[in-house]
């Protein structure tokens, strides 16, 4: 009975080796096959997607660091055997909403630094509540934290927004800037100096003076216009906002004092806290004292005045709706042929209305 095994034992032997050599054979072929893909990569790391890591890491596992470090080619044993690790982790670790908990403090921080920065005299405790009124319990001193890490100083150390300051006054608030032009005289090319003030609620412009010498007399005379109790341009006003030019004397200031108007500096080098002024220096220039050539003063004087009258009264303006200061909107015109061209200053400036 043995002995008619032993032929049978054989040929299985055989074939156990034949398959052997075999696998062998195959495994040294795709080991050299991912040689040659990895050489035409060029050196470049090859990207693994996370399914792709999962299959390696299952399948690396199971034939273990030795024999992985003869086979693996793409990555190295201890990389597969790091995912491994990484997958056994991830089965036991409790997911729950993933992510839920990481957005949540995202979104916490944001708003803990939004209403930080609007609400410059709100404290840790006071942020903490007002998060807690939107339903997010948040402790105190993780509100300091996202704040230090912000740079942003506690409440009494935090300086209030402009932005702020303008919207509180809005309506109270005027603003004055000068701009210069250059004119033709008899002693040639001569520099003026024009001071003009705008409401920021409304952004009406009223050109306050036009001189050689912006010096203390000129400035005490526009002062007592601008405050003056009849028609003064700041008569509803409790502020100005200007800019430290030195020609706002302390005369100046006090005149305005005198008519119940503050005077508020801008901080230095800060030309964007008095925005609405700057943009209509840049309006003037660009529409206006820039494509003229003046000779005399008079020539500017009327300009200033067409374009002033233009400013208020016929030009849009985006900032309240795309409409003239103090034109009422006009009626919707029935025929395109009935809109009419107005013009000032030679067709420099133009507007249009429709036709009765």
């Amino acid at each position: 009975m043995l002995t008619d095994c032993l032929p049978l034992r054989a040929l299985l032997l055989t074939v156990v080796g034949w398959v052997s050599r075999e696998q062998q054979r195959t495994i040294e072929y795709l080991i050299e096959e991912n040689r040659v893909l990895k050489e035409q990569l060029g050196g470049r790391r090859l990207r693994l997607t996370n399914d792709q890591r999962r299959r390696l890491a299952e399948k690396g596992k199971q034939l273990g660091r030795r024999l992985l470090g003869r086979v693996a080619t793409i990555v190295t044993p201890d990389t597969i055997m790091r995912w491994h690790r990484q997958l056994v982790g991830a089965k036991w670790t409790f997911a729950g909403r993933p992510g839920r908990r990481k957005g949540v403090m995202r979104d916490i921080r944001t708003l803990v630094v939004r209403f930080a920065r609007e609400n410059p005299s709100w404290g840790y405790s006071r942020i903490q509540g007002a998060i807690g009124d939107l339903g997010h319990q948040v402790g105190r001193t993780t509100v300091s934290r996202i704040l230090k890490r912000e740079g942003i100083k506690p409440a009494p150390e935090r300086p209030s927004s402009w932005s702020a300051f303008i919207k509180a006054t809005w309506g109270e608030c005027a603003a004055a800037d000068f701009f210069t032009t250059e004119v033709w005289t008899s002693r040639g090319l001569t520099t003026f100096h024009t001071l003009f003030v705008i409401d920021i609620a409304t952004r009406r412009v009223h050109i306050a003076g036009t001189t050689k010498t912006p010096n203390e007399a000129f400035m005490a005379q526009v002062g007592r216009n601008l405050t003056d109790a009849v028609d003064g341009f700041l008569i509803r006003h409790t502020k100005l906002i200007v800019d430290r030019d030195t020609k706002f004397t302390r005369g100046f200031q006090a005149l305005l004092a005198s008519g119940g108007v503050e005077t508020i500096f801008t901080p230095p080098r800060s030309p964007n806290c008095n925005a609405y002024a700057e943009r209509f220096v840049r309006s003037i220039k660009e529409e206006c004292l820039v494509r003229m050539i003046f000779f005399g003063e008079e020539a500017l004087r009327r300009a200033l005045r067409e374009f002033e009258a233009h400013y208020n009264g016929e030009r849009p303006h985006q900032g309240i709706g795309n409409r003239a200061v103090e034109r009422p909107a006009e009626p919707r015109s029935t025929s395109l042929r009935l809109v009419t061209g107005h013009e000032r200053l030679g067709g420099l400036l133009r507007h249009y209305r429709a036709s009765a």
